[in-house]
């Protein structure tokens, strides 16, 4: 199947979540990707938080390419134009932020691709939207809370948000940001977690991983 922003952000609507992570090891990185792909996962976000991850993500890229053609591999904290033409010369097949860059709205934009920006108050909600934001990530979401959400639902009653940041791995807290109205919950170090990566406990986060998606299934019903 072809991969398009229409069916990516499927994708993540399907899946109910979008786990994402970085490290600087290019091992850990692919076996991280590997784990998660087992335990169920077919859609993910590397983050640009580090001098590796351009490199990191090629090598990502190339290799489940091979091994998961199924798997959308996007890139998260884009902030600038020169990240974004990177990334997408290197095969992202959909972009996140922190915040709302125009430059970068327009650059996903003319490539057709899935563009996520992070916002926190509605006029950056509205900005989005200007630049046609499909999908906004509220963050961080730890520190508006699903009461957020459910406030300005009615001044946003087509939006698809998704949380990130402070999501906790619980069906109780899943499930208040579900019933707030979000469409997806973005999973960072909750559960791709720093002792993970250093100890490089693949079995551990093969049954976190299964347990969240068990998780979100529950809170969505």
């Amino acid at each position: 199947m072809q991969k398009t922003k229409e069916s990516i952000l499927q994708q993540i609507l399907d899946q109910g979540m979008l786990p994402l992570f970085y490290t600087d090891s290019p091992t850990v990185s692919v076996e991280v990707v590997r784990t998660v792909y087992k335990a169920g996962v077919r859609v993910l976000e590397y983050t640009n938080r580090g001098t590796a991850a351009l490199e990191n993500f090629k090598l990502l890229k190339k290799t489940m390419s091979v091994e998961a053609p199924d798997l959308s591999l996007g890139v998260g904290t884009v902030k600038s134009s020169h990240d974004a033409h990177a990334f997408i010369a290197a095969g992202a097949d959909f972009i996140v932020a922190p915040l709302v860059n125009p430059q970068v709205a327009v650059i996903c934009n003319g490539s057709e691709m899935l563009w996520i920006p992070g916002c926190m108050t509605p006029t950056e909600i509205f900005l989005a939207q200007q630049h046609h934001a499909k999908l906004i990530k509220i963050f961080p979401a730890n520190i508006v809370g699903p009461a957020f959400i459910s406030s300005i639902r009615e001044i946003f009653r087509d939006q698809l948000f998704m949380p990130t940041g402070g999501v906790e791995l619980n069906v109780d807290n899943i499930r208040m940001w579900f019933k707030s109205g979000v469409c997806a919950v973005g999973l960072g170090g909750r559960l791709i977690t720093k002792t993970i990566l250093e100890g490089e406990q693949y079995d551990l986060l093969y049954k976190n991983t299964v347990e969240a998606i068990r998780l979100v299934s529950a809170a969505r019903k």
